[in-house]
């Protein structure tokens, strides 16, 4: 296969899980317990196909410009598509359809349980970090965006992002990080605290989009 680096970049997305189907010998990869890709092995172990998910239309014009991909192999093949695996999609492109296929899965759920999924609040914070999780504090995503810090009514970042746009998270906007982020600050951190908390938000929001 010409895409050796398949499982590793599936597995370093967020809430992802894999496992091996015996009876169809696939390798299959999980959001929330849902698939969204596989790879499918012959008799002697060796991928024939990958199989993911896009949108019907674009599932129609990916098949049209590369014959590479074909509908989905024993699935639904109207949403689903099966990828040569020694064939010519170049590697960012084949990226691409698998970024697309996670959050087309990722974004079948509840919002609240996504982040659930995610492992993430709405502003990229991973609250099972922090020290008083569990004790003083539940979560964002738990407490609705009412955690210990916020004085009874939801943090800011989270009363923009869920309540006032309903997005999942912030990684759906095209402004973070904002000025609701810049204003809400644990008055503990040192300005390079800051900036780096920041900087490792946006970039585990950035993962979530399949991005770096």
């Amino acid at each position: 296969m010409k895409y050796p680096w398949i499982d590793e970049y599936l597995l370093s997305k967020h809430g992802v899980t894999k496992d091996l189907q015996a009876e169809w010998n696939w390798i299959r990869y999980h959001i929330g317990g849902k698939m969204f890709a596989a790879i499918l092995l012959d008799e002697n172990d060796q991928p024939y196909y990958i199989n993911l998910k896009l949108e019907p239309m674009e599932s129609e014009l990916m098949r049209q410009q590369y014959p590479d991909i074909i509908p989905g192999y024993y699935s639904n093949k109207q949403h689903w598509n099966s990828v040569k695996p020694d064939g010519a999609i170049p590697d960012d492109l084949l990226k691409h359809w698998l970024d697309r296929s996670y959050e087309l899965v990722l974004k079948g759920f509840p919002k609240q349980k996504q982040r659930e999924i995610l492992g993430l609040s709405v502003c990229g914070t991973d609250c099972s970090a922090c020290p008083l999780h569990g004790s003083v504090c539940t979560g964002c995503n738990e407490a609705c965006g009412k955690v210990f810090h916020a004085d009874g009514k939801a943090c800011p970042i989270y009363a923009c992002c869920d309540n006032k746009h309903r997005f999942t998270n912030c990684a759906s906007c095209d402004r973070v990080p904002c000025e609701v982020w810049q204003a809400t600050r644990d008055p503990s951190m040192t300005d390079e605290q800051f900036r780096k908390s920041i900087e490792d938000r946006v970039s585990a929001l950035k993962s979530c989009r399949g991005e770096k």
